[in-house]
């Protein structure tokens, strides 16, 4: 909230210098790109728990064969994988190779849970799904088949697959798919293959070899799918160049501001941006040359200057000397120092400026690692580097440009400072993305916001 005299209060102050020194502080966890999490994979037959009186199992546990005469339904030589299918992935798949059809080529290949009856055909059985080589049906928890596909036998390459962002089984013959069916089915599924006429005899890939089936296009494939669904929702022009517009006037990106207005009336037709009116259209546009020129001094390093320069035009901000934004100023500083290798003077600075806050719980951990760059002869490549990467500068910059604004006497939300309408837009995004996929049991990749650009750009 605003004080009388039109200026945010230094509780609010507080928050999001807080909020900027948990930032800086993430950056000692920071690695590469977030990856899904990595999950153990079926690698070969689970010959523990298989209807093993019905069936032999190669020693390299990847193919199996059926040896005696099926008399009855529940003579089938049924044996799952050693491990579920992975779930946190966009696809999961695996194959079988038909070495022998045997007798009546009575061979499937599926889906089944842990506590599936293993002399049964999968499908046959309730959370089963199963597609069956002699007569080309799908079966999904019941004995009767459904229209699917065609029959495989001899020679033939037939995978089973899921794809978790559709929620479908699919099934593939010689590397095609030949049909999808939704699954129905919750929890680990393990991959499973049946045999269950004479002399059947087939070999699985889990991987261990090239797919018929090219599994890197078919998730490219899927991949755009997803982004052609969101490029198909209908977009005036002038909002997607509204937020980013909205974006560099947040960050005092003024010059490449300027640039962007130029060329959105060169477009063909032109693109016509509002301008802004009201309090909303105050609150970005405001100290905007102020803004540019602090974050340009301190992505350049000049800590000092900018320090003077906010002392003459936002003194409120930097009076209290003692705040988490004068404490992520005066380590930037130290940093500095650091980074071009005057370390009796950053061991002076931090004697008189770092000092007062070693003790504090806040900022004792970040001090610290500000300390630590001293030890190393190379701190750049120590566990404490990132305080020397650009991305700590932008940190810095960010907080400086937030609380400038938080001094706005329009501003009524000091937390409204923190995020441009583009950043609390992806926030957004993430949010239902996470809600959508804990819809499915958390199963399918985990959302990640640089590969969705990406794959935007490459689109």
């Amino acid at each position: 909230m605003s004080d009388s005299n039109g200026n945010s209060s230094n509780h609010n102050h507080q928050d999001l210098g807080l909020y900027f020194l948990e930032l800086a502080r993430l950056g000692s966890s920071e690695g590469p790109c977030e990856m899904d999490e990595d999950e153990e994979a079926p690698t070969e037959l689970n010959t523990l728990n298989s209807s093993g009186g019905f069936l032999v199992v190669t020693t390299d546990k990847l193919s199996a064969k059926y040896t005696n005469v099926n008399l009855h339904g529940h003579d089938v030589g049924v044996i799952q994988a050693n491990k579920p299918a992975p779930t946190k992935r966009l696809v999961y798949y695996f194959e079988l190779y038909v070495k022998d059809a045997g007798a009546k080529g009575q061979i499937a290949i599926g889906f089944t849970t842990e506590n599936f009856k293993m002399r049964r055909q999968p499908g046959w059985e309730a959370n089963s799904c199963g597609y069956h080589g002699d007569d080309g049906l799908l079966y999904r928890g019941h004995g009767k088949g459904e229209a699917f596909g065609p029959t495989y036998t001899s020679g033939d390459i037939v995978g089973g697959g899921i794809n978790y962002a559709t929620q479908e089984f699919f099934f593939t013959k010689n590397g095609q798919v030949v049909g999808t069916v939704y699954k129905e089915i919750k929890g680990p599924l393990f991959p499973t293959i049946a045999v269950h006429s004479q002399n059947e005899e087939v070999h699985v890939n889990f991987g261990q070899k090239p797919f018929a089936l090219d599994l890197k296009e078919f998730e490219a494939q899927e991949r755009m799918k997803q982004q052609l669904k969101i490029e198909e929702t209908p977009l005036p022009p002038n909002l997607s160049y509204g937020i980013v517009r909205s974006y560099l006037l947040h960050y005092g990106y003024e010059e490449t501001l300027n640039s962007f207005d130029v060329a959105s009336r060169s477009t063909v037709p032109p693109i016509c941006i509002a301008q802004e009116n009201g309090n909303a259209g105050q609150e970005i546009t405001y100290a905007l040359n102020q803004r540019k020129t602090l974050r340009q001094l301190i992505r350049k390093g000049d800590i000092d200057t900018a320090f003077s320069k906010l002392r003459e035009w936002y003194p409120q901000i930097v009076e209290d000397n003692t705040t988490a934004m004068c404490f992520l100023l005066h380590c930037q500083k130290f940093i500095e120092l650091v980074r071009v290798g005057a370390l009796e003077e950053a061991v002076k600075y931090g004697r008189i400026e770092l000092a007062r806050f070693f003790g504090l719980p806040v900022f004792e951990d970040l001090v610290q690692d500000c300390v630590a760059l001293l030890a190393y002869e190379q701190p750049q490549e120590s566990s404490v580097g990132y305080l020397l990467k650009d991305s700590q500068r932008e940190v810095v910059a960010d907080a400086v440009n937030a609380m400038i604004l938080s001094t706005n006497p329009n501003v009524k939300e000091a937390k409204i400072c923190l995020h441009s309408n583009l950043e609390r837009l992806l926030r957004q995004l993430t949010a239902c993305c996470l809600d959508r996929r804990s819809l499915s049991a958390d199963q399918g990749e985990a959302f990640q916001l640089h590969r969705v650009l990406s794959c935007g750009k490459r689109g």
